[in-house]
């Protein structure tokens, strides 16, 4: 679906919420600090700002999500509920959060070291962060929206990493989740063409290890496989006259 320039501008709003959590959260990281904790400094966001969570009570097999962040450490791919898991030296933690401002909603994530972090870990967030890029700069009007997921696996595999399959982006608006949905990989096919007024949530997640997933007993938190590191970046972009527009840039 397009939207008018009113819509985006209320999606706008809502994807500055969502970067000034980005940033508290950001700032808040640091070894000792708790998930759930973590999930506190967004709500205090949100309260300020005036806005709604979309992550709080949003429904699926493990019941109502309880949170407005998901905060998954390490090995957890997305979806890790907030809680009493306590960050430590060595970590690294993926965020993912969003926020709704006059029924419009902003959507991102971002994956941060906790203390010093080791250079593989390092190196994978880095080239998570830049396939997300890779792909934001394929969201232009005349272009295809599949070929936004050949950019992100390229990046991805060429630096020997692995791109997960079950869980993808996503066209946003006034649902977090609509369609058309966004792969993280190539299809086989290009997809649809892209128009000025679309707007998706492009967000890579990036193994270190092979891409198989696993989701634990509490029917959200996805993990690798294989116990590998994953990374999990994430903006809201709008195609604009002028190309991409990241909306949750802080």
């Amino acid at each position: 679906m397009r939207r008018s320039p009113e819509e985006i501008d209320k999606m706008r709003r809502a994807g500055r919420v969502v970067a000034e959590m980005m940033e508290s959260i950001r700032a808040a990281i640091k070894p000792g600090v708790t998930t759930g904790q973590l999930d506190q400094v967004a709500r205090d966001v949100i309260e300020k700002r005036s806005a709604k969570s979309n992550f709080l009570n949003y429904p699926g097999k493990g019941g109502p999500f309880p949170a407005v962040i998901c905060a998954s450490p390490n090995d957890m791919i997305v979806h890790g509920i907030p809680g009493p898991y306590r960050l430590a030296e060595g970590d690294i933690i993926s965020i993912d959060c969003g926020a709704i401002v006059e029924g419009y909603h902003g959507d991102a994530a971002f994956t941060a070291a906790v203390g010093q972090v080791s250079a593989e870990a390092t190196r994978l967030m880095e080239i998570t962060e830049r396939s997300l890029f890779a792909g934001i700069d394929w969201l232009r009007a005349g272009k295809h929206l599949y070929e936004v997921g050949r950019a992100i696996q390229q990046v991805a595999e060429d630096a020997g990493f692995s791109v997960v399959r079950e869980y993808v982006g996503h066209a946003i608006g006034t649902a977090m989740h609509e369609d058309p949905q966004v792969p993280n990989y190539w299809p086989g096919h290009k997809g649809p063409k892209l128009q000025v007024g679309h707007v998706f949530a492009i967000e890579p997640m990036v193994n270190a290890g092979g891409p198989q997933t696993k989701t634990l007993d509490d029917g959200w938190s996805v993990m690798t496989a294989d116990g590998k590191l994953s990374a999990h970046f994430e903006h809201t972009i709008a195609i604009t006259d002028d190309g991409p527009e990241v909306l949750t840039r802080f």
